[in-house]
C-alpha cells in the first residue's frame, strides 16, 4: 500500500504566545500574593520592593508581548525557549531574595521545564533543564536569608540543602523525560489517526466513484440507444458512395462500442461486484490479486462447500486493511503466503500466514502501535536495511477494528518459522450493509 509520508514527518513543535502569557500572568498573581502575605500577613522581613520590582519586570514583559504580537501567534521553538528561560531567571532572582533553596517554592523550577518538554523539541528542554539546575546550584550557596521569625531563626543543615538540590535535579530530569515521552506518544498517535482517516476517506471516495460509474452507465443507456437508431437510419438513407457515408458508418460503429462498454459496467453493477456487495472469497481474491507475480506464491484456502458463504459490502476499511496485511506478508515471506478463510453461522475467520522470519518476540505485545518496527528481513534479504510494520500496519489494524474485526498475532511454533495474523468478524457485523457518511 502507498505510504502517506507521515511516519517520518511530524508537525513542528511550537507553542501559542497566548499560552505563555496567560501562564505568566498566573505566576505573577501567585508571586505577588505570596510576597504580600509573607511580608504583611506573617510579618516576616524580606526585601519587598526588590521582590515587587522583579515581579513588575515580568508583568511589563507580558504587557509588551501583548502589545507587540498577536496572541494567537505560534512562537518558533527558540523564541519560546527564551521566554521560558526568562521565567526561570525571574524565579531564581525571587528565590535569591527570599532564602534560596530554603524557600519551599523552589520546586517551581519544574514548571518551565515541564512546559518545554510538552511543547518544544528535546534540545530546548535539555538546555532549559541545565539552566534551571545551574540556577538551583547557585542558590544553594548564594542567597538572602529565608524570611522567618527574627526571634527564632531557621537554620537548615547543609546536608538537608544538598538533598533539596538533588531532589530538584532528579525531578527536573525524571518529570521532563516522562512528560516528553507521554506527549510524543500522543503526538504520534494523533498523526497516525489522521493518516488513518485520510486513507479511509480515499477508499470511501473510490467506492463512491464505482457507484457513480454504475449509475452513469444506466443513465447513458437510453440516449445511446437513440443515437444508435438515428445512425442506423442515416446509414440506410445515404448511399454507400456518398461523401459522408464512411463518417456515418464510423459513427454507428463507435456508438455500438460505447454500448458494449456500458453493458459491461451495467453487468458488473447488477451482480453487485465490485460496486456493491461481494462474497468473502471474491473480496479475498480482489485483495490478493495485486500482490501475485512477485516471486512469492499466494495460496487461498477456503471451504469446498460455499453454499453458506458470507456476502459482505465492499467495505473500504476491510479492503485496505487486508491488502496492507497481505502486502507485508509478501514482503517478508521467503516463498509462500497462505490466506485462509472459514466461516459458520456466527463468525468469520481469515488467517494470513507466511514463511518469513516472523514477529520480533520482544515487541509481539505492542504490534499495532504506530511507528513500531516489528519484523526483520529474512536471511536471504540480508543486503536490505531492516524494516518493519509501522504506521501502515497501524492504519490497517485501526480500519479493520472499525469494521468489527478482532486481530491476534503470533509466530509459528518451532521449528517452523513465520508470522500468523488471525482476524475474526461476527457474521452479522460482516454482512451489515455499508453506509457512507456524507462529506
Amino acid at each position: 500500500m502507498p505510504s502517506l509520508g507521515l511516519a517520518n514527518t511530524h508537525p513542528r513543535r511550537n507553542v501559542r504566545l497566548d499560552t505563555l502569557v496567560r501562564l505568566r500572568w498566573l505566576a505573577i498573581i501567585g508571586q505577588t500574593t505570596a510576597v504580600l502575605v509573607v511580608h504583611y500577613g506573617l510579618e516576616f522581613a524580606l526585601p519587598i520592593w526588590a521582590c515587587l520590582s522583579v515581579i513588575a519586570l515580568s508583568a511589563w514583559l507580558n504587557v509588551a508581548l501583548r502589545l507587540r504580537f498577536h496572541m494567537t501567534q505560534r512562537l518558533e521553538p527558540d523564541r519560546a525557549a527564551w521566554l521560558l528561560a526568562f521565567d526561570i531567571a525571574e524565579l531564581a532572582v525571587l528565590l535569591f531574595l527570599t532564602g534560596g533553596l530554603q524557600n519551599p517554592f523552589a520546586f517551581l523550577f519544574l514548571a518551565p521545564v515541564l512546559l518545554s518538554s510538552t511543547a518544544l523539541p528535546p534540545r530546548f528542554t535539555l538546555m532549559l533543564g541545565v539552566f534551571a539546575v545551574a540556577c538551583a546550584t547557585v542558590l544553594v550557596f548564594v542567597h538572602y536569608p529565608l524570611p522567618w521569625d527574627s526571634d527564632d531563626l531557621l537554620q537548615l543543615p547543609p546536608i538537608y540543602m544538598m538533598g533539596v538540590w538533588l531532589s530538584i535535579l532528579l525531578a527536573i530530569a525524571f518529570i521532563g523525560v516522562y512528560a516528553w515521552q507521554i506527549t510524543e506518544e500522543s503526538r504520534q498517535l494523533t498523526d497516525a489517526l489522521t493518516a488513518t482517516e485520510l486513507v479511509l476517506a480515499r477508499e470511501q471516495h473510490l467506492s463512491q466513484l464505482d457507484g457513480l460509474a454504475a449509475a452513469a452507465a444506466h443513465e447513458l443507456g437510453t440516449p445511446l440507444s437513440t443515437i444508435s437508431v438515428i445512425a442506423k437510419e442515416l446509414e440506410n438513407a445515404i448511399a454507400s458512395d456518398a461523401p459522408h457515408g464512411d463518417d456515418v458508418r464510423l459513427l454507428r460503429e463507435q456508438v455500438n462500442r460505447c454500448r458494449d462498454i456500458l453493458a459491461k459496467i451495467t453487468e458488473l453493477s447488477s451482480s453487485g461486484e465490485p460496486f456493491d456487495r461481494a462474497p468473502l472469497t471474491a473480496l479475498i481474491e480482489e485483495v490478493v490479486a495485486p500482490h501475485r507475480n512477485f516471486g512469492i506464491a499466494i495460496d487461498v484456502t477456503v471451504p469446498p462447500d460455499r453454499a453458506a458463504e458470507p456476502v459482505g459490502a465492499r467495505n473500504p476499511a476491510i479492503l485496505y486493511g487486508l491488502g496492507n496485511i497481505v502486502e507485508n506478508a509478501v514482503d517478508f515471506a521467503r516463498e509462500r503466503v497462505v490466506v485462509g478463510a472459514q466461516w459458520n453461522d456466527d463468525a468469520i475467520d481469515v488467517i494470513i500466514s507466511d514463511d518469513g522470519p516472523g514477529f520480533a518476540p520482544e515487541i509481539l505485545d505492542r504490534i499495532g502501535e504506530p511507528y513500531v518496527t516489528t519484523r526483520r528481513r529474512a536471511p536471504n534479504d540480508a543486503g536490505d536495511e531492516p524494516t518493519g510494520l509501522g504506521l501502515g500496519f497501524f492504519i490497517a489494524k485501526t480500519l479493520l477494528e472499525r469494521s468489527g474485526a478482532t486481530l491476534s498475532f503470533e509466530n509459528r511454533a518451532f521449528p517452523d518459522r513465520g508470522a500468523i495474523i488471525k482476524l475474526r468478524w461476527r457474521r452479522a457485523e460482516f454482512e451489515r450493509p455499508l453506509t457512507f457518511t456524507p462529506s
